[in-house]
């Protein structure tokens, strides 16, 4: 394991280099500027190299150096070092993520020896797992033919009360199951589906595949809720609301079975229609759950607008929040609304007991993320139930 320390200020840098040398039997190099580093790192790194990186440098600030690692393809694990604005560095943060880095940590200075060692238990817990990367879409013809072939499958996400535990619901995550590339992410698909028109189809080859899972897990005596996602692109259709009305009654299943979770990755073509259109799902006692909040199109309008009865807050606004002031208090900005609105309130991005913890004493209602599970086919959903129960009691 080689750990880089960049900054140009030779106290840090050798502080640094003194509590790593402690923590770990790394070899440790330091560099005043990012020339010299890039030029040591090369292109031959390794997954469990470790960048330190401060962001204000003469030569070549950190920015710039995130943006050449991405260039390069850099595998390992990347920590952000600053003393500016925490703004700054939480937009520097954002950036690297998107870029596809594996970021590790963003430090306001002084570090201490507690994060230090934080840092070096994450690179080596995670060094060995994917790097995201943008993802490639697939031809469209593809996706025209996945439909016709029933190559689309279902996942999904438990949805659990963060103070009793009881599991709620599961959301629906559409995934393809491709005959070349396995299993395929709706990252890959879903704009595509948008552009062609074929969300409509995509919807219902989605929703009625869930309400048959919510039929058999209800056989089973397991009944939950089950959210899928629809697009604004549904909401063309001024019979929408009697479509899925069918869908319903032809299971007996409640028409409160089902939330209907909307994202608006495109900005409403016919404003009138959608209103329309939803304000007759909720008189049909449907539920409406506005989607990532806070992001995209997904805005205050639409809840002054719309009739929903869920917030679910975005992973980014969750995951780290109880660490994160700027972070802590967009989250409770968003719950404090939801609250005032008498809207039920669900977090996605729970990733670890931290986040678990914040949640609980946040006084958010449900919750959702790989802590506590992460999506899985229907016939794996009865174990896992199982697996909770016995897991419960600790968190509760």
């Amino acid at each position: 394991m080689r750990i880089f320390i960049i900054d140009d200020d030779p106290f840090i840098r050798h502080l640094l280099a003194h509590q790593l040398g402690e923590l770990s039997k790394a070899q440790v190099h330091e560099f005043d500027g990012g020339t010299g580093a890039m030029d040591a790192i090369g292109r031959e790194h390794r997954t469990d190299d470790l960048i330190l990186c401060d962001l204000h440098m003469p030569d070549k600030d950190g920015v710039e150096l995130v943006r050449e690692l991405s260039l390069i393809g850099f595998k390992g694990g990347l920590v952000l070092v600053s003393g500016e604005d925490s703004r700054i560095l939480q937009t520097v943060e954002r950036l690297a993520q998107e870029l596809g880095l594996r970021l590790l940590g963003a430090l306001q200075k002084p570090v201490s020896r507690h994060q230090l060692e934080r840092i070096l238990q994450r690179n080596e817990k995670r060094q060995d797992s994917p790097i995201r990367h943008p993802a490639k879409p697939l031809p469209a013809d593809e996706l025209r033919l996945a439909l016709s072939r029933n190559e689309l499958i279902n996942h999904y996400q438990p949805k659990v009360n963060v103070r009793s535990g009881d599991v709620t619901g599961v959301e629906t995550l559409v995934r393809w199951q491709h005959p070349r590339e396995g299993l395929v992410y709706p990252d890959r698909f879903i704009t595509q589906a948008e552009e062609l028109g074929l969300m409509d189809r995509l919807t219902f080859t989605v929703l009625r595949r869930a309400l048959d899972d919510a039929v058999q897990w209800y056989q089973q005596g397991i009944e939950l809720q089950v959210a899928v996602n629809i697009s604004m692109d549904n909401l063309d259709s001024l019979d929408f609301p009697e479509r899925i009305e069918q869908e319903l009654k032809q299971r007996a299943l409640p028409p409160t079975s089902l939330m209907l979770e909307i994202t608006e990755s495109r900005l409403m073509r016919n404003r009138l229609e959608s209103m329309d259109i939803l304000s007759r799902l909720r008189l049909k006692r449907i539920g409406l759950s506005i989607d990532d909040f806070g992001t995209g199109h997904s805005s205050l309008a639409q809840l002054r607008d719309l009739p929903f009865n869920e917030l679910k807050i975005d992973q980014s606004f969750v995951h780290g929040a109880k660490d994160n002031p700027p972070l802590r208090s967009i989250f409770e900005g968003c719950q404090g609304l939801a609250r005032k609105l008498g809207l039920h309130t669900v977090a996605e991005g729970v990733e670890d007991s931290s986040d678990w913890a914040f949640l609980k004493q946040s006084g958010c209602d449900t919750v959702q993320g790989w802590f506590i599970a992460r999506a899985m086919p229907p016939e794996q959903l009865r174990d896992w139930l199982q697996a909770w129960q016995q897991r419960r009691p600790v968190l509760t």
